[in-house]
């Protein structure tokens, strides 16, 4: 805490005593009072949030896999990605809205699905989709969240994408979709990319596991990173809240075992066929990086793709997915939308991948970083600040619509 250093002080020449009553601020109250100058870019709420979240959270939400070379090379490529301002046509106030699936959004990004986001940060979930729906937005959920469909559905409405994980068993597979429509989720995102779980070296060596295993360096954790284990304690430790239901045990090590064998597959297009059968709205395939991967997303009925590499969390020697975007979204002009997700840290890099073709762009990192620097109020702040920036570059480049940015590339 910040002590008050001075109460009362008399100017030497006048003899005016000057007196107030000193209140003491905490950084903590400092630095949610004003994030726009303490925290102007994700770099710097990356770092605030390495600070308070645990060790185990942050290497959770931070690592990839292998040697973390498609982790880097995701974020190392949007250098290279030039746009060309044209400044004598421009709009000092351009439209940023675009349309998906007959749904009009006032910005052209949003959350993407992260699993055990609750685990970064407790209640993550509420949060960022609270934040979304105020931006106008999208909320992604993830099979695999530390919130229910149905109690994240009460927030988003129509606002919210459910992103599902395959299940073996069809039946728990058709339930779940049934619970996500009736819970009003306007798109359905099956994920690909996860044809097994990945090695995560970075992750195993910092103990990652659910549920954790009680040793001296967890305790050491917990009380060097405060604010997370008292908002954990006080919140609960997270969990597969809508999956465990299907489980036949309530201890959370056999739930984890239940998911990882139900979840850990290849999705077939006798899957895609059986879930599009199911699902009564816009279905996007997640996942994909090549055009023979596209054909057949839209042979099985899909309407959109979301190009990706899980974030450099699956396949290490993966290229960079900006990399293959542009040839992709060349193949989807006109007959499918396309999502952009993996590496974005910008609203320079939100606007860098529309112009390459993406028609919107899910970010999950970036507004879990703002969520672990700022708690309730990280959610907000980062839709705040990326919004502000993708405006800003839209300006300098003199564009007035999303739309327009592809005559932008240099």
């Amino acid at each position: 805490m910040l002590s008050p250093l001075i109460q009362s002080w008399q100017t030497p020449k006048s003899g005016i005593a000057i007196k107030y009553r000193a209140t003491p601020v905490t950084t903590a109250q400092i630095s949610i009072v004003n994030p726009e100058l303490r925290y102007p870019n994700i770099s710097d709420l990356e770092r605030k949030a390495q600070k308070r979240m645990s060790h185990v959270a942050w290497e959770y939400l931070a690592s990839g896999t292998g040697a973390e070379e498609a982790l880097e090379r995701n974020t190392e490529a949007f250098r290279n990605i030039t746009l060309t301002p044209r400044l004598v046509t421009g709009n000092e106030q351009p439209d940023t809205r675009v349309t998906l699936f007959g749904q009009q959004l006032d910005i052209p990004f949003g959350v993407a699905p992260v699993g055990l986001s609750s685990l970064m940060w407790p209640k993550a979930e509420a949060i960022l989709a609270r934040a979304a729906v105020k931006a106008g937005s999208i909320y992604g959920l993830s099979t695999v969240a530390g919130a229910s469909i149905e109690d994240i559905g009460k927030i988003t409405g129509e606002r919210g994408w459910f992103q599902l994980y395959t299940p073996r068993d069809k039946a728990m597979r058709h339930d779940i979709l049934k619970r996500a429509q009736e819970s009003g989720y306007s798109a359905l995102l099956v994920t690909v990319d996860v044809p097994t779980g990945s090695r995560r070296e970075r992750q195993r060596r910092a103990g990652v596991a659910m549920p954790p295993a009680i040793t001296p360096r967890l305790i050491y954790d917990l009380i060097t990173h405060p604010a997370w284990s008292l908002a954990t304690a006080k919140n609960g430790a997270p969990r597969f809240r809508t999956l465990e239901q299907y489980a036949s045990a309530e201890d959370l090590s056999d739930v984890t075992s239940f998911v990882g064998r139900e979840l850990n597959r290849p999705t077939t297009l006798d899957d895609l066929a059986d879930i599009r059968e199911h699902w009564d709205g816009p279905l996007l395939v997640k996942g994909v990086m090549t055009e023979a991967d596209i054909e057949l997303s839209l042979q099985a009925g899909a309407e959109g793709v979301v190009v990706s590499n899980h974030g450099g969390r699956q396949l290490d020697i993966a290229p960079a997915a900006i990399d293959v975007l542009p040839k992709l979204a060349q193949i989807c002009k006109g007959r499918a939308t396309v999502v952009y997700d993996s590496g974005i840290r910008s609203g320079a890099d939100i606007v860098r991948a529309l112009a390459l073709g993406a028609d919107y762009v899910m970010l999950g990192r970036a507004f879990l970083f703002g969520v672990g620097a700022l708690g309730q109020a990280g959610g907000d702040h980062t839709f705040k600040m990326l919004r502000e920036e993708v405006i800003n570059v839209m300006i300098q480049l003199g564009c007035d619509r999303v739309a327009d940015l592809p005559d932008f590339l240099a």
